[in-house]
């Protein structure tokens, strides 16, 4: 502790951060205020619903197989590898050219050149 400079008081301290604080949310208003000015009302909306609800933190919890919480980064991780293995890696389905579909209505053969040229004919003034 020889560098001869002695710790901020408190007071000190808790000052500097309120001024942070204040010039953050000064900063805030500005901004909805312009986007109020240029009526970009997503961002503006946005903003507010932002300031009323405050800091939320985000949680990274997920429950495995047998229902315990797991909040360790590397185990939900592995978690989402082993889910994401099983949804998209599926054992034992059909493949789709094998499978047989069925329709509802029968099916129509292309018609001839000759069954458009009859039906043409037979239209009034060959519209």
């Amino acid at each position: 502790m020889g560098t001869g400079s002695k710790p901020k008081p408190r007071r000190e301290v808790s000052t500097h951060f309120r001024n942070i604080k204040k010039e953050y949310l000064k900063a805030k208003l500005d901004e909805l205020e312009t986007n109020a000015k240029v009526t970009n009302i997503t961002d503006l909306y946005r903003g507010i619903n932002d300031s009323k609800k405050g800091h939320q933190p985000g949680t990274n919890i997920v429950k495995d197989e047998k229902s315990d919480l797991v909040a360790a980064s590397h185990s939900i991780l592995s978690w989402w590898r082993n889910y994401f293995s099983q949804l998209l890696n599926i054992h034992g389905f059909n493949d789709v050219t094998q499978t047989e579909i069925h329709t509802t209505e029968p099916l129509v053969r292309e018609p001839s050149a000759l069954g458009v040229e009859l039906a043409t004919e037979r239209l009034k003034s060959h519209k």
